[in-house]
């Protein structure tokens, strides 16, 4: 709940600051939005929030990965220290299947969960799989995170001590950091790829594990319905589990083990058609495309005072106003001083009006020029000194 965030008022006020919010998924959103309407009392139409500030657009922008980058990893040649601890993990699991988790070591990875499932697999399976378990470790400082080191620990020994043998160990566990090029040896050789936090934003491990397959035989993927990526892969793609249910994942490890080549294929076809039509580099220019959206360029030629600028969508109803004003000013007789002085008065009433809410988005933006009459106290002398 964000009533748990430290000053979490300030944090959304701040959000508001910006004309445009992202999201890497609808559910995360419309979180966002539930807590505007509780806190705020603030509702949104078709996406668009506004206060007093502006407008504010929320959408949702799921984050995607460089898969020809990724296939370059798995030609990367690696250091040679790299290369030998892959190589001797890989010598771990030979002449088995083995299933691959990656995370950082972190209670919300759902890692301890996963570790049951597996002993609940191998108690009706036994000798079946084995998991190769990569978790560095994460804020190593905090009580709790030392904690939940231990417990995932004492809980792996636990596994292998049960389910081992003399000749082989169930689950491999390592809180080494690997390259992305040394990560995608193992995803390739993994048969099933096991992601399974209990909330996660995104987790590009699960696009990252997919687009390292090989496209003859390619993985499967186990994937929590509460990671971001569970928007991206349906069920016809990914196999999708509770990660609170340690019996799911078993039952979807078991699974994806038994899977035809062809249902496998297909599967992975279907994701690494949606990794390769929407990349890191589309995400990118998504989010800044729809950010140029939510403003608009005041013409020099048409603002004489404050320059060239961008506005929110919101303060242009402010700016048509002010070039209404200034339009009827400019088409007075320079001769008729009285309706002249009326007319201006009308102009500098529109001017203060848009002056404030312009210069604080200016403020905010980086590619605007530099000072200009708005913000140097002199309007009044300017406009007259350029309109009469």
């Amino acid at each position: 709940m964000i009533e748990h965030v430290p000053n979490h008022h300030e944090l959304m006020k701040s959000m508001l600051e910006y004309d445009l919010l992202g999201f890497q998924t609808k559910r995360d959103l419309n979180n966002f939005l539930a807590c505007l309407r509780t806190y705020f009392g603030l509702e949104s139409k078709d996406g668009v929030v506004t206060t007093e500030r502006g407008q504010t657009r929320l959408q949702k922008f799921p984050i995607g990965i460089d898969p020809k980058q990724f296939a370059e990893y798995l030609a990367a040649e690696l250091a040679p220290a790299e290369q030998e601890k892959i190589s001797s993990l890989l010598q771990d699991v030979e002449g088995a299947k083995f299933a691959i988790g990656v995370d950082r070591l972190d209670y919300t990875k759902g890692i301890d969960k996963r570790i049951e499932a597996f002993s609940q697999l191998l108690a009706a399976e036994p000798g079946s799989i084995s998991l190769l378990q990569i978790a560095p470790s994460s804020r190593a400082d905090v009580d709790e995170y030392q904690k939940c080191k231990e417990d995932v620990e004492n809980a792996i020994n636990h596994v292998n001590a049960e389910h081992g043998t003399d000749e082989w160990r169930p689950i491999h566990y390592t809180n080494d950091s690997f390259s992305q090029a040394a990560l995608a040896r193992l995803y390739r050789a993994a048969h099933v790829g096991v992601v399974t936090p209990l909330r996660d934003g995104m987790n590009l491990v699960a696009k990252e594990y997919v687009a390292a397959q090989d496209p003859k035989d390619p993985g499967v993927l186990v994937l929590s319905k509460f990671a971001g990526a569970a928007e991206d892969f349906n069920a016809d793609e990914a196999l999708l589990v509770d990660p609170n249910h340690p019996e799911e994942i078993a039952e979807a490890i078991l699974k994806a083990t038994n899977m035809p080549l062809e249902e496998r294929v297909k599967r992975w076809r279907s994701m690494m058609d949606k990794i390769e039509s929407y990349t890191i580099h589309d995400w990118s220019a998504h989010y800044l495309g729809e950010l140029d959206k939510s403003s608009i360029t005041v013409p020099a030629d048409q603002f004489h005072i404050l320059g060239r600028g961008w506005t929110n969508e919101a303060h242009m109803p402010l700016y048509q106003s002010y070039a209404a004003a200034l339009t009827a000013y400019n088409e007075i007789d320079p001769a008729d001083a009285a309706l002249k002085e009326a007319a201006y008065g009308a102009v500098k009433s529109a001017f203060d009006a848009l002056a404030p809410p312009l210069k604080h988005t200016q403020d905010r933006l980086w590619d605007l020029p530099a000072a200009t009459a708005s913000r140097d106290g002199h309007r009044r002398q300017e406009l007259r000194g350029r309109e009469d």
